[in-house]
């Protein structure tokens, strides 16, 4: 393994962090999936192996989900209802993931979840308006043993490779507790930030972390979640958008793990 610290990258590297990691910013605070662009980056441009680039990547979503989650409470717009009732189960499944995640390839999982991805994509073209509702938050379903179930599962994905599992949070946030896509975002920037603490710890005592390269994505990264989030709360028709946003992600990400 390389040192953890040393970063040896070329002018045009630099201008590639810098592209990736806003956009990946941007992309993983309003819908998800900003990891099938750091990933490839970490791996074909840095040279890391795909395990080290996996436990790498963390680092920048870590700090991004804070940027982004600090942005939202400065704003005072958010609120976190019923969210303490899906953190734990999601916490928890991301220890166990991250767990797998150190022994495993990852070449069946990017089978599975490109299967899923094609199923998404379909739900989210039928009945729009699911996605994009006015309705009460229905937080009394995080309650129900279904809910924490699948937040679990939700964590235990994200502990593993991390890459799409924001638009799976917000499919539960928004389909199952009725969560708006604004406010679900915010609800999904906490539970990210959490989760990451522990399964990047994880990643650290397997020594599957570069902290150099890690953080040189993550300044940027950081930067794109501050963007996304001002944007977020400053368009009044943000749900919309983060809708056909997740139509084109969900699409690419789909095809992306399916041929990757």
């Amino acid at each position: 393994m390389p040192d953890i610290l040393s970063i040896d990258m070329t002018l045009l590297d630099w201008g590639i962090f810098l592209v990736a990691g806003i956009t990946t910013g941007i992309i993983n605070t309003l819908a998800g999936s900003g990891s099938l662009i750091t990933l490839p980056i970490f791996i074909f441009v840095c040279g890391l192996p795909a395990p080290i680039a996996n436990g790498t990547n963390r680092i920048g979503v870590l700090l991004q989900s804070g940027v982004g989650l600090a942005t939202y409470v400065k704003s005072g717009k958010e609120t976190f209802d019923g969210a303490s009732w899906l953190v734990t189960p999601t916490v928890l499944g991301a220890i166990l993931g991250a767990f797998i995640a150190v022994e495993l390839n990852e070449e069946t999982m990017n089978l599975v979840l490109g299967g899923l991805m094609v199923v998404m994509f379909f739900v989210l073209l039928m009945k729009p308006s699911r996605w994009i509702h006015e309705y009460p938050v229905a937080t009394h379903k995080n309650k129900q043993p279904l809910t924490i179930g699948a937040f679990f599962l939700i964590g235990v994905y994200g502990g593993f490779i991390q890459a799409g599992v924001g638009i799976f949070l917000l499919m539960g946030l928004v389909l199952i507790s009725r969560y708006r896509l604004s406010s679900g975002n915010g609800i999904k920037l906490l539970i990210v930030f959490l989760y990451c603490i522990p399964s990047l710890a994880v990643f650290f005592w397997f020594d599957q972390v570069h902290i150099g390269y890690g953080l040189a994505m993550a300044v940027f990264q950081a930067f794109g979640a501050w963007l996304a989030v001002r944007w977020v709360i400053h368009f009044k028709n943000a749900d919309v958008w983060i809708h056909r946003l997740l139509i084109l992600i969900v699409a690419v990400a789909a095809s992306k793990f399916l041929i990757w």
